[in-house]
């Protein structure tokens, strides 16, 4: 997969510019002239980055992203012709835009990007495990998938959000086990719920995280960051 970018500008400097180093870091650009349109497609679409360049509907524009529903928020980068701070953005960009400018606060913003996509990408399992609850009674749940973060489970057992389980889990294509304590953080009426790590040991940690490394199919930039 490629990260994705809605980038707002009627001009062609910024246009030029900003398209060349998006490329280079092998990210999917969408150019609009409008806000408007652009946050359409922000509703229909996963977006990672939003390069905004600066006009008198722009805080309007920003304001409605923030308070789009979903778990992703893009990145914001606003680009003005001076200093005042531009609300709602993550990261400024001073005109004239360079392209030592814009790769400064494009490497900025990838890098917010990768974490934001690790925190909270899950990827689906369907295993089945024996884990222990609060008051060390097992409890046979489903982990549906998987992150960096935390897990989704089913089961047909009631849990209450504060609530901590324990298990091990074998990942596909792990040679053992790891360990994972979780606490149930949401639920669902009908056996779904959600859960965060609390604990993990470091040798386990290490295999979790080379699984979802491995798993991490973010198409790579073409130059160096």
């Amino acid at each position: 997969m490629a990260f994705e970018c809605l980038l707002v500008s009627r001009d062609p400097g910024v246009v030029c510019v900003m398209n060349k180093l998006l490329n280079n870091l092998s990210i999917s650009t969408n150019i609009f002239l409008s806000s408007s349109k652009a946050f359409d497609q922000l509703s229909g679409g996963s977006t990672d980055l939003v390069i905004v360049d600066w006009e008198d509907d722009s805080a309007e524009f920003l304001a409605r992203v923030r308070k789009h529903n979903g778990w992703r928020k893009p990145t914001v980068v606003a680009v003005t012709p001076n200093s005042f701070p531009a609300r709602g953005a993550d990261l400024m960009l001073f005109k004239p835009v360079t392209s030592e400018s814009g790769a400064r606060s494009l490497k900025f913003a990838y890098s917010r990007m990768l974490y934001d996509h690790r925190r909270h990408t899950r990827y689906a399992l369907m295993s089945t495990v024996s884990a222990t609850d609060d008051k060390n009674r097992f409890v046979n749940v489903t982990i549906l998938d998987i992150g960096d973060g935390g897990v989704g489970l089913s089961t047909k057992h009631e849990f209450a959000v504060g609530e901590t389980l324990s298990f091990r889990l074998l990942l596909p294509g792990a040679d053992r086990t790891i360990y994972i304590q979780a606490r149930i953080q949401w639920t669902r009426p009908y056996g779904a719920a959600g859960c965060e790590f609390l604990r993990i040991p470091p040798v386990d940690l290490n295999i979790l995280h080379d699984w979802l490394t491995s798993k991490n199919q973010i198409k790579k930039p073409v130059v160096q960051i």
